[in-house]
């Protein structure tokens, strides 16, 4: 009888929660149908019973708010939720600090994204520039706000700054973020920029797709893409970087002037161009790919044989 009278009050339990449980629960729900006004009721309720809220709690709202900003609605329908969620977003990221909880990353990529649908890309990026001091890393998506505002306004240089702090905090930009760094920078004439992007993008995706492809098309295409190469150089140098690349790249920047050949093409089943005729080679890795390699090889073969003299065999060659 006292092993049922415990089933049945651990029953009761679980068919009446605490409040914090209903809240969680109830907050959820919000999430899964997109519910911001829902939930905006659901945290007045709660913040009239005093209930404790945590990290959880607040970036669950964040996330509703920055999600809410994409949804469609009719444009009046639009403006009024538009302004709800950031309204209600900036009210939970104070009362959030306010209360001693330290956002997490989730919650300033949240509040960032929200400051860009204010207008204010600035306070985008001082938000992830500011992570520090929560003691906590950027990751790619926390610049995404503010890389992508300040290329879509064609802010080159506030770009460019941002890709500069992101890469400074051990983060690097993908596809996605290198080609509007690119279109950014092909709009604005900064042909240098161009030219580290395009070979940024080169070690970071081996395959393209089609709305980067026009991008880098329409840059060749340009009349500033025929006047930037340089008349002189040293054909030397220029090799011996090729070879000290593993056949690839030089590095040295743009290399003759004139204008551009630009088709596609299709490469056969031996790397033969049908274009230009020209055979695809191998490309072996540079000095600091290989650097690391050997790197990662040395310390895997210490961590397998721990008593191995793997690191004198490692200097002495």
């Amino acid at each position: 009888m006292e092993v049922a009278i415990q089933t049945n009050n651990a029953k009761k339990k679980k068919k009446n929660p605490n409040p914090e449980g209903q809240f969680r629960f109830k907050l959820d729900t919000c999430s899964k149908n997109k519910n911001l006004s829902g939930a905006i009721s659901l945290y007045e309720t709660a913040v009239s019973h005093n209930l404790h809220l945590n990290h959880y709690h607040y970036n669950a709202l964040l996330y509703l708010c920055s999600n809410s900003l994409n949804d469609s609605y009719t444009s009046e329908t639009l403006d009024s939720s538009k302004d709800s969620a950031l309204d209600f977003g900036f009210r939970i990221f104070d009362r959030m600090l306010a209360s001693g909880i330290n956002p997490t990353e989730a919650t300033i990529t949240a509040v960032a994204r929200l400051a860009v649908a204010k207008g204010d890309a600035d306070l985008a990026y001082e938000l992830v520039k500011n992570m520090g001091k929560y003691k906590i890393s950027p990751r790619l998506r926390s610049y995404g706000p503010a890389l992508f505002a300040y290329c879509q306004t064609s802010e080159a240089d506030k770009a460019y700054s941002v890709e500069e702090n992101m890469v400074s905090m051990g983060v690097h930009p993908e596809e996605s973020e290198l080609v509007v760094l690119l279109k950014v920078s092909s709009d604005a004439g900064r042909e240098e920029k161009v030219y580290s992007y395009l070979q940024k993008l080169r070690n970071c995706a081996r395959c393209v797709n089609a709305s980067t492809a026009e991008i880098i098309e329409r840059w060749f295409c340009s009349s500033l893409a025929s006047i930037v190469g340089s008349s002189n150089w040293d054909e030397g140098r220029v090799k011996d970087l090729i070879l000290k690349n593993g056949g690839g790249w030089h590095g040295q920047g743009w290399l003759g002037k004139g204008k551009w050949v630009v088709c596609r093409s299709n490469i056969d089943s031996k790397g033969l161009c049908d274009s230009c005729g020209e055979q695809l080679v191998c490309v072996d890795i540079n000095g600091s790919e290989t650097e690391k390699f050997a790197q990662s090889i040395a310390s895997l073969a210490m961590k397998r044989e721990v008593k191995s003299n793997f690191r004198d065999f490692q200097v002495s060659k």
